[in-house]
């Protein structure tokens, strides 16, 4: 397999529109590295570029410490897997798999040997006389995938490949996705608009919004340390709460719009909150930090009114009013009153992340 690095990557039309400012980061061999973000983020043009489909602006990219800005496609040994599976439907599956195979001219025996090695891998043994329509959705994604390891490529480059499936066909892929690339060891771009996607498959992960990178990291270090008030937001499910305000004077409370939320004896995953008093901050919190409070609660508490109440079976989503701000508690399935209800609910304020209100950048 290969390293892959880009420096200083960027993609400008000819409208002036910036579609990637000035990306750079390295995929190390044997990673799989996921691009993240809502649409037209700049990910899948991206994505296009390191496969030589979009002629980038300036910058550089390197794979295996080799310039291949100005390389085609097939000279740069990549394999790219599209999300509509891009399949011929005349051709059986064991011809789309070879296909790509006999235009670079492989021996037969060898294209014989790679394509059963892929079925076998792939669980498209008895499918291989098939064509594309008699197969479902996710054995139609598995032949795309099938095709792209027969090449044995340097690099891996997946675009969105699940976003046709249904939702418990796209948890079985990605399941075999992440066992492929662990038998493989391969190289791997993945490009999804699915958190989840990103978190659980992304050994690291490129947060991009507006065609800029937000923070590069493990996708647990995002999750505990986001960068910003956009990784914040973007990453978790249900979203982190925020809460907007100024720090009073001793730092026992956040003056809001409309409410205050109690910060006594407050402890900050960032700076002292004493420290940035009278300032303008954002102060996040994930739902899971979020609970109802106990009688001998020593923690901080507010009331805020219950909206609506949504089960999911091994977990309760609280949605909540308070002041003018929508929150969301996750806590344990129980029995709980009626939506209009206030309720009584604690923190820990050692699970704040603290913001700058001006620019979004986390306060460290």
């Amino acid at each position: 397999m290969a390293r892959l690095r880009l420096d200083k990557v960027r993609k400008v039309y000819d409208n002036g529109k910036v579609a990637v400012a000035d990306a750079s980061f390295t995929v190390a061999d044997g990673e799989l590295l996921v691009l993240v973000g809502p649409s037209g983020c700049g990910k899948s043009t991206l994505l296009r570029a390191v496969a030589g489909l979009e002629t980038i602006s300036s910058g550089t990219i390197e794979i295996d410490d080799r310039a291949v800005n100005d390389l085609a496609p097939r000279e740069r040994d990549i394999a790219m897997v599209f999300q509509n599976y891009a399949l011929y439907p005349h051709m059986t599956v064991a011809e789309n798999l070879a296909f790509g195979l006999k235009l670079r001219g492989l021996p037969r025996v060898d294209i014989e040997q790679r394509v059963a090695d892929a079925a076998r891998m792939l669980g498209l043994d008895e499918l291989l006389d098939a064509r594309p329509r008699r197969l479902s959705g996710g054995q139609r994604q598995r032949v795309a995938l099938g095709r792209a390891l027969v090449r044995e490529p340097k690099v891996f480059l997946l675009d969105e490949p699940l976003s046709n499936l249904d939702a418990k066909l796209r948890v079985a892929t990605r399941v075999e996705i992440a066992r492929l690339h662990q038998r493989l060891r391969a190289t791997m771009i993945y490009v999804t608009h699915d958190q989840v996607e990103a978190m659980t498959l992304g050994q690291r992960i490129v947060v991009l919004n507006d065609g800029e990178i937000q923070q590069v990291d493990t996708p647990m270090n995002l999750y505990e340390r986001p960068a910003n008030l956009f990784v914040a937001g973007f990453l978790g499910s249900p979203a982190m709460n925020f809460f907007r305000g100024r720090m009073r004077d001793g730092a026992d409370a956040l003056a809001m719009d409309g409410a205050s939320l109690p910060l006594a004896g407050a402890r900050a995953a960032g700076p002292p909150l004493q420290a940035i008093h009278g300032r303008d901050i954002v102060l996040g919190l994930r739902p899971e930090h979020l609970q109802l409070a106990h009688a001998d609660a020593r923690h901080a508490t507010f009331d805020a009114v219950l909206e609506v109440i949504e089960p999911i079976g091994n977990e309760v989503f609280l949605n909540l009013r308070f002041g003018g701000i929508a929150l969301v508690a996750r806590v344990p399935p129980q029995e709980l009153p009626v939506p209009g209800t206030a309720l009584r609910l604690q923190f820990d304020p050692a699970h704040l992340h603290v913001f700058d209100a001006a620019d979004g950048r986390r306060i460290t």
